[in-house]
């Protein structure tokens, strides 16, 4: 980049075409810049339109009654937000019911393992007497198939209880399902119920956009989107009148039989966009459709918009004057000179509303 100008206007000269207003006028300290040529591509408008990357109907998860929706179109919610609630009561009982079972379960275990310490007790013993007279193969032989058989009644009652920790494990999730969060952060953009409707799983609840995370969709002509591969920087313009750089960050290669297009997703800068941008919303994007040419531009902030036409402040022997320009196709912050200027042209950048014709300046390099 250029180093920018600074300019310090400092009062009277002769041969001033409004020498009362430039001695009127006092001291101002603007910016500039210098028109120059660089290489620009031909370029086509294409229209497209802002979507939103993550767009969602929320939706129930179980089934019950609306018993509470906290937030209408328009909110704007951050993710984990509570976006709607179901009556509980049923998930509730079913939740207790769960912990009452797996209670049971629990003691289920603990009544095996203790029988089955008893019967090992009983082997131990009786294996300790083999050899004398009080031994006998028989009670042996009983207390081992004893054993064995608490063993298994053990396995079971284990296993019991883990279904009944996975079964209370899915009633605390139902239960905790009542509660419909936001996902992501956005903007409700529909709403589906209200308080008291029944709703089942998979019933919408409520449309959430999320409108700071936008792209650009494009269907590009397909005999120029060769020139729109992944990185390729582009103009967009809004409807009102502003421009915006975005990136190429995919082409989606399925064609449009009907059309012969094909979608191309941009990324935008938004940084300095004024307003509010919406999921929808239309832009025309430029698109490279030719062979690069070189071109004279100037920056886009030394032109000034009025009824009569467009017009820079030039400085020339030392005073600012304006001069009516005609401009073409935007080229990043900068726009194509179609006439009215030359390269090497010094035209203020900044302050230069607050200029009048012939005003005197001495121009100093910026730090």
């Amino acid at each position: 980049m250029r180093p920018l100008l600074t300019v310090l206007c400092l009062g009277l000269a002769s041969g001033l075409s409004h020498p009362a207003s430039a001695q009127d006028m006092p001291a101002a300290l603007v910016d500039v810049d210098t028109v120059i040529i660089e290489s620009m591509s031909q370029t086509q408008g294409v229209v497209g339109r802002f979507v939103a990357r993550r767009s969602s109907v929320v939706a129930a998860r179980v089934d019950g009654p609306i018993d509470d929706v906290p937030v209408d179109v328009g909110d704007r919610v951050s993710a984990g937000d509570v976006l709607a609630e179901l009556d509980s009561d049923r998930l509730e009982s079913a939740l207790a019911l769960a912990e009452a079972e797996l209670a049971e379960r629990l003691a289920g275990v603990t009544a095996a393992e203790a029988t089955q310490a008893l019967y090992r007790q009983d082997v131990d013993r009786l294996t300790g007497l083999r050899g004398s007279a009080a031994f006998s193969q028989a009670r042996f032989d009983d207390s081992v198939a004893e054993l064995n058989r608490s063993v298994g009644e053990l396995s079971q009652a284990r296993a019991a209880e883990s279904r009944a920790e996975v079964s209370r494990d899915l009633a605390a999730l139902e239960l905790s399902y009542a509660r419909i969060v936001a996902p992501f952060p956005g903007v409700i953009s529909e709403r589906h119920v209200d308080i008291g409707e029944f709703v089942r799983t998979g019933d919408p609840i409520l449309t959430l956009v999320n409108d700071g995370d936008l792209e650009v969709d494009v269907a590009v002509p397909s005999d120029i989107v060769g020139g729109l591969v992944p990185g390729t920087a582009v103009t967009v313009f809004l409807d009102r009148g502003e421009t915006m750089t975005a990136v190429v960050r995919a082409q989606v290669p399925v064609e449009d039989v009907m059309t012969r297009t094909r979608l191309v997703r941009l990324t935008p800068e938004v940084d300095g966009v004024t307003g509010t941008l919406a999921a929808g919303q239309s832009v025309v994007v430029r698109v490279p459709s030719g062979e690069s040419r070189d071109v004279v531009s100037v920056h886009k902030d030394a032109v000034i918009s009025s009824p009569s036409g467009r017009r820079v402040f030039v400085i020339t022997d030392g005073v600012a004057q304006p001069r009516m320009i005609e401009i073409g196709d935007a080229i990043g912050n900068r726009f194509e000179v179609l006439s009215g200027l030359e390269p090497g042209d010094v035209v203020v950048v900044r302050g230069n509303e607050g200029l009048s014709p012939g005003m005197p300046v001495q121009m100093r390099e910026s730090g």
